[in-house]
């Protein structure tokens, strides 16, 4: 499988010099990052006792440190880079999910973390296939037969090689077990070949096929049934599995308008089960009040804006798909996550990107905004001039 052919869009002449970083990816970018150095401190001081600094705000500080870097260079590598990069990254990812399942560290009942000795649980790899499977189908949806079949609108010829690109580390993440992140990852994956022209016909027997396998996680694995039961009445459930929404509904009600203020939230007193992680924006909401949550939600709408604006001015079908991808890669999780704390959709485990405590999530992050911001200097259309995308949709100007 090779990745490396030159896409069939209008050769363009990159600009003599790049143009700036993006500034709506930096500002709703840093509001983000801001914001999420702000609640883990303030919901993991309590925990820290005497220590002057908590640990968990240092870890996600080194975190942030590591993050700038790796924006900078993936910011740095032109896309033909990522393109022979694409392949190898996705094996790397695919072996590392192997190893967790040989020898991963198991929390919370799930086996998803690689540890380090003296380190503890260091990594977890699906944050990384992800991303890595992404790349790897915008590269190859980008090969010349696939963008001739998605002008065309029929099925595309390489569906089966794309199919097999997520199924297998979609595989790997659920056997963990880790419903949530498989069917996230085939989420991802089906938006970005909606847009590179897929038909929806061709979603048919994937779609039935995902559907089987989410029965047979609901049969197996008892706790899935339990959180749709908890999602559809919390509070019948409030002393068991709804206890996490129920505490997550009396944060948003605390907060009202402008909240409690900063740091004297009490749902994070042991209330609220994974306060850092999975339901910071409850102790936003409690402490920042609705403003805070407005404020938080609004940067990601910020962000969703300026990804789609480098999207559809990408002067390649391969800068195009990648830069979508990257785009939903921090939107699809940030919406599930809002949806969750706010009794939206059922539980499902998901941090909220550069907001909650976590530097798999962080690190992933971080490097898709860099991709996001090297193609918006080096493969951006002038302002005022169309990108030439074959995307499949609509008519070629």
């Amino acid at each position: 499988m090779s990745f490396g052919s030159a896409a069939t869009a209008p050769p363009h002449e990159a600009p003599a010099r790049p143009a700036p970083p993006h500034g709506g990816l930096l500002a709703s970018t840093a509001v983000l990052v801001a914001a999420g150095l702000v609640m883990v401190w303030s919901a993991t001081a309590p925990l820290a006792l005497e220590a002057l600094v908590p640990p968990h705000f240092a870890r996600h500080l080194a975190g942030v440190a590591c993050g700038i870097a790796i924006a900078a260079l993936c910011m740095a590598l032109p896309l033909s880079v990522w393109r022979h990069l694409a392949l190898p990254a996705w094996a790397i990812s695919v072996a590392l999910l192997a190893t967790t399942l040989l020898v991963g560290t198991r929390v919370n009942g799930a086996q998803r973390w690689l540890s380090l000795p003296g380190l503890g649980p260091v990594l977890q790899p699906v944050e990384l296939a992800k991303w890595a499977t992404l790349l790897a189908t915008a590269a190859a949806l980008s090969r010349p037969e696939a963008a001739l079949a998605g002008r065309r609108r029929r099925r595309l010829p390489v569906s089966g090689s794309v199919l097999g690109l997520v199924a297998v580390p979609a595989a790997l993440v659920f056997v963990q077990p880790d419903t949530k992140g498989a069917a996230l990852l085939l989420v991802l994956v089906a938006l970005q070949l909606f847009v590179a022209g897929t038909p929806l016909r061709a979603f048919a027997v994937p779609a039935a096929l995902a559907a089987l396998a989410l029965a047979v996680a609901v049969a197996v694995r008892p706790y899935v049934m339990d959180r749709i039961v908890a999602f559809l009445d919390p509070w019948a459930n409030a002393q068991d599995e709804g206890f996490q929404l129920v505490q997550s509904f009396v944060a948003f009600g605390r907060g009202g308008l402008l909240g409690v203020g900063l740091g004297n939230g009490r749902q994070k007193l042991f209330y609220l089960p994974e306060a850092h992680t999975d339901f910071v924006l409850s102790v936003i909401g409690e402490e920042l009040g609705l403003v805070g949550v407005a404020l938080v939600l609004g940067a990601f709408a910020a962000f969703v804006v300026a990804g789609v604006r480098v999207t559809a001015r990408a002067r390649t079908r391969f800068a195009f798909l990648l830069a979508f991808g990257m785009t939903a890669l921090v939107a699809v999780p940030a919406a599930i996550n809002a949806g969750v704390v706010m009794g939206l959709v059922p539980p499902t485990g998901l941090t909220l990107p550069f907001v909650s405590y976590g530097r798999s999530s962080l690190l992933v992050c971080f490097a898709a905004v860099g991709i996001l911001l090297g193609i918006s200097r080096r493969e951006g259309a002038p302002p005022g001039e169309p990108a030439r995308v074959a995307t499949g949709r609509g008519r070629r100007r």
